[in-house]
């Protein structure tokens, strides 16, 4: 089993930044991948990010490219987001995910995922 735990949501103004952490624990040591999804109020779960965990290439929806980036570190178990130039469509909940299988998948989908985070809400207001 795999626990991740976010942290680093809130409130904040349009145009502003926010870093999101992502806390990994347990059997962390078959992680093929992470990524970051998120959910706004009556709208399904959408990707944001992903990122292969040994090799470091990433993934972004084109909503956030160029604003968001993900990072990690292997060592530490943990994958941050960060969030710039936040825009009122980016309030939601967002969800750091772990991927343990090597699927030929992309990781944009989310059931390719095993274990999922509790969720931390972004609020951006205009």
């Amino acid at each position: 089993q795999v626990q991740l735990v976010e942290s680093g949501g809130g409130l904040v103004q349009a145009g502003g930044s926010l870093r999101l952490s992502c806390a990994a624990s347990g059997r962390t040591y078959n992680t093929y991948a992470m990524g970051w999804f998120r959910q706004a109020p009556g709208k399904e779960r959408e990707f944001v990010t992903a990122m292969y965990w040994n090799v470091g290439v990433t993934y972004y929806a084109d909503s956030v490219k160029g604003r968001f980036a993900i990072s990690r570190d292997i060592a530490k178990n943990t994958v941050w987001l960060l969030m710039n130039s936040l825009k009122p469509e980016d309030t939601a909940v967002y969800y750091c995910a772990s991927r343990t299988k090597n699927v030929a998948l992309p990781l944009t989908r989310a059931d390719t995922y095993d274990y999922w985070g509790q969720g931390t809400q972004v609020t951006v207001s205009s």
